[in-house]
């Protein structure tokens, strides 16, 4: 099953980072969110990918060709160029299968989405899709089984949002108790992670988010939420980044599933 991974956003929020790399190159313990990501879905065997890029589409692109002289010791001779790569040395392999499809700088979500369908073969029944920019434990395999077992068109996962401010705890005579620092939520959002039919490819439409599609989804009751209460978090800020880098330091990563 291919996954698509939605690479083209500006991420403005981030714009001290983003400003010369698109997004997922942005590096959680030095590897790109994007690598970690691909590493999750691999993981449960899902090794196909296709990268649904736009802004600064290039820096994506030099970074897997050039991969094997990112992660391993090689000689080179200036002259002629000839290069030799001492593997043995290599600290980071991976065995995916990419495809790179520029959907476009300015394109909608929606249409990056459906630009990517004429590389997900017609016998392909299902696909996923999710955004380049959030690490989850979540089990793709439970996910996948949930999803043909619902037999409906779309699955979302559902996870709890963290609050963003701190909340008060109040006792009954309206003195303050204590705080809790941005605690989580029991509602449920969209957390990204998502498996399709087909058939949703008929539900996007041109210069679309993907909110539209999902909506007509619902309308139909054409979508099922899988909830998802492990860990999940996405990067929108530069505190939300320096919070997933400590995470990472501190070596208890809730999202490295990989060995």
């Amino acid at each position: 099953m291919k996954v698509i991974i939605l690479c083209g956003g500006k991420g403005t929020r981030l714009k001290e980072e983003t400003e010369y790399k698109p997004k997922p190159m942005v590096a959680i313990g030095g590897k790109p969110i994007l690598l970690h990501l691909m590493k999750i879905y691999a993981h449960y065997g899902f090794t196909e990918f296709i990268l649904a890029l736009g802004y600064k589409a290039e820096y994506i692109k030099d970074y897997f060709i050039n991969q094997k002289a990112y992660s391993s010791d090689f000689e080179i001779k200036t002259k002629t160029h000839e290069m030799k790569f001492f593997l043995e040395s290599r600290n980071e392999i991976t065995d995916f299968k990419i495809t790179f499809v520029d959907t476009g700088i300015e394109t909608q979500i929606g249409e990056r989405i459906l630009a990517c369908k004429k590389y997900i073969p017609e016998t392909d029944e299902h696909f996923m899709w999710t955004y380049g920019d959030g690490v989850t434990d979540l089990d793709m395999t439970k996910l996948v089984e949930f999803h043909k077992k619902q037999n409906t068109i779309g699955t979302i996962t559902g996870v709890h949002p963290r609050s963003k401010y701190g909340i008060i705890k109040l006792m009954e005579d309206n003195k303050v108790a204590g705080f809790e620092e941005k605690p989580v939520l029991d509602d449920w959002i969209n957390g990204g992670f998502g498996v399709y039919k087909r058939a949703f490819f008929d539900y996007l439409k041109p210069n679309e988010m993907e909110h539209p599609a999902l909506k007509r989804l619902a309308a139909k009751k054409e979508l099922s939420i899988y909830k998802h209460e492990g860990f999940w978090a996405s990067v929108d800020t530069n505190k939300e980044l320096e919070d997933l880098n400590a995470t990472w330091n501190s070596g208890e990563v809730p999202w490295k599933v990989w060995q």
